[in-house]
């Protein structure tokens, strides 16, 4: 009896030991090996933007490169590449990137300059019509008084592009260099731009007058000074495309 009654409760225990650590480890779930895992798609739209984003994010660092490495060949010793590529290096940093050093040893102006422009028109009869002279430098004034953020283009523009020009040609006003030429045309442009803005009819050249008129000094230094004299220099008539109606 005693075995039999031992033999009873051990198998009890037994049963209770398996039940504990079978609710202990819980149900086991099964997972099937061929069953994957798909990520959501995108809507096609969100790939376009992505891939126009991808695309142009690759494309600003890519100029960015190019123009970091032609500034620098610019800035820098003249070597083998910088004069096997100048032309393409030109042409790339003027007139818009053009470096100086006068951040660092300031050259202020001494002189005023008025730059002054007229237009003709051919008729069909072949007689000319030319326009009044109109002053360009006033119109650039204008724009920057009373203005407490003035533009770039109010305020350099036109002067840089005349410096340029002055710097190239001389006082002949003969373009010698590709570069030379490339001036010319860039004020002559300008000038032509400011010029169509007036709507004062048709032409199809322009002519600009430079009146140079030179600051007075201060101080009492002022009066041992000779005066230096105005100059006034009359550039030749230039053809440009027709404009206006």
């Amino acid at each position: 009896m005693r075995k039999t009654g031992y033999a009873v409760s051990s198998g009890i225990d037994s049963a209770d030991v398996k039940q504990v650590q079978h609710s202990e480890s819980g149900p086991v779930v099964q997972e099937c090996p061929d069953a994957t895992v798909v990520p959501p798609r995108l809507p096609r739209g969100s790939r376009a933007l992505k891939s126009g984003l991808c695309t142009s994010v690759i494309l600003c660092l890519a100029a960015s490169v190019v123009h970091v490495i032609l500034m620098f060949l610019h800035v820098a010793p003249a070597n083998t590449v910088s004069k096997r590529y100048s032309p393409l290096i030109t042409s790339w940093v003027y007139p818009f990137f053009e470096q100086n050093w006068r951040l660092f040893a300031p050259d202020p102006e001494s002189v005023n300059r008025q730059i002054l422009a007229r237009t003709a028109h051919t008729g069909s009869d072949g007689s000319v019509q030319v326009s009044p002279w109109f002053d360009l430098t006033a119109v650039d004034r204008s724009a920057v008084v009373h203005d407490p953020f003035p533009s770039h283009t109010a305020q350099n523009m036109l002067r840089r592009a005349w410096a340029g020009y002055v710097d190239s040609h001389g006082g002949d006003d003969k373009a010698r260099t590709e570069r030379a030429l490339m001036l010319q045309k860039y004020l002559r442009n300008i000038a032509a731009d400011r010029a169509a803005a007036r709507k004062d009819g048709t032409f199809d050249f322009i002519q600009l007058r430079v009146v140079t008129l030179p600051i007075p000094a201060s101080g009492p230094a002022a009066g041992n000074r000779p005066g230096t004299p105005v100059e006034n220099r009359l550039l030749p008539w230039w053809k440009v495309s027709r404009h206006g109606n």
